[in-house]
């Protein structure tokens, strides 16, 4: 019976491989990778040669019984791209499924984009909700800042570069004008770490490029839901505009923080007759 190591690889810098994680990739027969092409430079950089296969999120369905297999007969290790296997990735699968067929599973700690980002951010890190990567549509990007509003921890989620300007403004309009630091490039060259609003990120992020870490204040102790006064002035002054309909429900949640059934209902009642939409 083979063990499973899970091995954590440099989210940027090759000097973070750490002593332990290098001898485990250079004596493991077989290393399971998101992507072979970016795991054969880093084999490269520390001259081993183990064989690759690839374990991504394509390729889970049909690889894992294949990995499952080679673990009867000898070590493994598995990585991801940057960073710490099973965060963002499908790694946690092949980790359960090793574990339920009986296999030792190791972890091999070091670097994480989410842990480095807290570190530099100055915010909070005794307690923080991780989103992963924003959803790639707003509507379900709004929904998905919408849950975590009241979150009082701090909030991390990771975004690429052709996104980040469109989540910044639904952070800004979602979340309001909370503080943040917006990390590019950890690790890296231009490592650039911007504090401040989502607004003010979004100014000064004209041309971005590369990989980014987005660490924001979480909810106030005090934070409060809106009351029915707030939301019906937004629904009054959105229909003014010309918004009507799933558009007008989807504006509000996102400038109210309101729960999106609530301002359905309060749409609803402001479009009967006789109904100003502040009273039930």
């Amino acid at each position: 019976m083979g063990t499973l190591y899970v091995v954590a690889t440099p989210i940027g810098n090759l000097g973070d491989l750490s002593v332990r994680a290098a001898d485990v990739l250079g004596r493991v027969p077989l290393v399971a990778a998101e992507d072979t092409r970016v795991t054969r430079k880093l084999l490269a950089h520390i001259g081993a040669h183990p064989r690759l296969l690839s374990y991504h999120a394509h390729s889970r369905g049909s690889r894992l019984d294949a990995l499952l297999a080679e673990l009867e007969s000898g070590d493994m290790a598995l990585v991801t791209d940057a960073g710490t296997p099973g965060l963002s990735d499908p790694g946690a699968e092949l980790v359960q499924a090793a574990a339920d067929a009986g296999h030792n599973v190791v972890s091999v700690p070091g670097p994480s984009a989410i842990s480095t980002a807290l570190s530099v951010s100055g915010l909070p890190a005794d307690r923080f909700l991780f989103l992963g990567f924003l959803p790639k549509t707003r509507k379900a990007r709004v929904a998905m800042l919408q849950d975590a509003r009241q979150e009082p921890g701090t909030l991390v989620c990771f975004e690429t570069p052709h996104r980040i300007n469109a989540a910044l403004e639904d952070i800004a309009a979602t979340l309001g004008g909370r503080q943040l630091a917006v990390c590019r490039e950890l690790t890296k060259l231009h490592e650039e770490i911007f504090r401040g609003t989502a607004e003010e990120a979004s100014q000064h992020f004209q041309q971005p490029r590369g990989e980014f870490v987005i660490v924001i204040q979480g909810a106030p102790e005090q934070a409060t839901g809106p009351g029915d006064a707030d939301i019906a002035q937004a629904i009054s002054d959105l229909e003014q505009s010309g918004l009507t309909g799933r558009n007008l429900v989807d504006e509000v949640t996102a400038k109210t923080g309101a729960a999106r059934s609530r301002v359905y209902r309060m749409v609803l009642e402001s479009s009967r007759p006789g109904t100003n939409g502040s009273e039930g």
